[in-house]
């Protein structure tokens, strides 16, 4: 059984001018250990998506199941990452880490050795007692992460997490995050415009049409691992995101 099956889910919006079909007949599976990413043409539903997966919004068709239980609300066991970082301004780095921990009603101690563990793997260790507003974006977006893994969901949700950084840090948190899902032995659904970092992250990309979105093609990617960014001068990336490129370009050309 697939940690994560989606089966014929669409998506209907209501509007002033009526109906809109944002997503239609997405059949997907992403097995338990599985870091999957999801590219496609801007407005295609790819965020919709996730928030449906995330028990956000309700899929209007089909169904949407974790372990073979239908989603039908948000839950620990899935940990969503934004594009913005979604920190709590007056908490220092460790207890915005230690937040959900803290909800569940986790004794100090062990809420404290747990954040110091995941700032340890997100290499915070020196700023636990920083506040948001001293950071970098990229040290921001370390939190998050970090903060998602301490409550220790069965599967991490990502909606362009680096959407927003610079280039240069935007290549450190793509290897940082590959150096956390193997250690963490996480499942990893993970939404991007970028191609690069598709290929570069995934076992499996899935390639959307435009709206109404639906699953044009699933590639996955034979690159060996360990992967870091030499991977991206391989004759195979090349061909790859070739192959990705041709199947957006016959929706967005």
């Amino acid at each position: 059984m697939p940690l994560l099956a989606l089966d014929a889910m669409g998506k209907v919006f209501d509007s002033a001018k009526g109906p809109v079909h944002a997503l239609e007949n997405i059949d997907l599976e992403i097995a338990t250990g599985e870091f999957a990413v999801v590219v496609g043409p801007s407005g295609c539903g790819k965020s919709t998506l996730l928030n449906i997966v995330a028990g956000l919004e309700e899929a209007s068709s089909g169904s949407v199941r974790l372990q073979g239980r239908e989603i039908t609300g948000p839950g620990a066991e899935r940990g969503m990452v934004f594009q913005s970082y979604t920190l709590f301004p007056w908490l220092t780095v460790r207890k915005n880490i230690e937040f959900g921990l803290r909800l569940r009603q986790v004794p100090t101690a062990k809420r404290q050795r747990i954040a110091r563990r995941y700032l340890e793997l997100v290499g915070l260790t020196d700023f636990e007692n920083a506040l948001p507003k001293e950071l970098s974006g990229g040290m921001k977006q370390r939190v998050a992460i970090a903060r998602v893994l301490a409550n220790q969901p069965q599967m991490l949700l990502m909606d362009e997490p680096f959407g927003a950084l610079d280039a240069q840090t935007r290549l450190i948190l793509q290897e940082l995050l590959l150096d956390v899902w193997r250690e963490e032995e996480s499942t990893i659904l993970f939404i991007t415009h970028d191609i690069d970092e598709a290929i570069l992250l995934a076992d499996t990309v899935y390639v959307m049409s435009r709206r109404p979105g639906a699953i044009k093609e699933r590639i996955p990617i034979p690159l060996s691992r360990p992967r870091d960014h030499e991977a991206t001068l391989s004759p195979e990336f090349t061909r790859i995101k070739r192959e990705i490129m041709g199947l957006l370009w016959e929706d967005i050309g």
